[in-house]
């Protein structure tokens, strides 16, 4: 099955402790069955894997794009490994990121590695708020260069402040396309075919109905 990984990249989030669950509370104040936290993939096995991940979504999506883009600070770790994927399968592409704040000596700026042009796919972890997006698109923008799409982990497809997601909301605002190795709808549909996991499925498949949105 072509996207298969997709349960595959739920199996390993669970397997490495990323993706967790009980009760947790969200920012939202909601109380959520699963924590997700692509922070934890922090070492060089849990690293190389996630980025084959990224590697095999971008494949899928079939995304035109020029270059990769990592918003700082998570997003820098991840642009790098994900540079490393796309070249070990055959594609070489340039990769840059930000620093938080400007650098006023040496190269000077606040975009580090190759120079923002033609279309960048932004790599990040999840989107919450949207801010590292908005900054994104700004930079990349103002050098002149076209956001490509915003390249995440795991779409959560759950409503905001509106009837919409945030990935559907960022998808919205700025006209780019948002792709994910994973979504709720793929952890539920692991869920539903894993022996031992119906608490954990009765849950997800709950909260999925009270927050969740139509289409991610």
């Amino acid at each position: 099955m072509a996207d298969s990984f997709r349960q595959d990249f739920i199996r390993f989030a669970i397997d490495t402790r990323v993706l967790l669950f009980g009760e947790f509370k969200t920012k939202a104040g909601r109380l959520s069955p699963y924590f997700f936290n692509a922070g934890l993939f922090c070492d060089g096995n849990s690293l190389r894997e996630l980025a084959r991940f990224y590697a095999k979504a971008i494949s899928a999506a079939d995304l035109p794009f020029d270059m990769l883009f990592g918003p700082a600070y998570k997003g820098i770790p991840l642009v790098a490994a994900v540079a490393i994927a796309l070249a070990d399968s055959g594609r070489n592409v340039p990769f840059s990121y930000n620093r938080k704040e400007a650098k006023d000596h040496g190269e000077g700026g606040s975009v580090v590695g190759a120079a923002l042009k033609g279309r960048a796919l932004i790599v990040d972890d999840v989107i919450s708020a949207g801010t590292s997006v908005r900054e994104s698109v700004g930079l990349i923008r103002a050098s002149g260069a076209m956001p490509a799409g915003v390249l995440i982990a795991l779409d959560r497809m759950e409503r905001g402040s509106t009837e919409l997601s945030a990935t559907q909301e960022v998808g919205k605002l700025y006209d780019i396309p948002v792709i994910s190795i994973a979504t709720l709808d793929d952890l539920i549909g692991y869920l539903g075919n894993e022996r031992g996991m119906a608490p954990q499925l009765a849950a997800v498949a709950a909260y999925r109905k009270q927050y969740g949105v139509r289409d991610a």
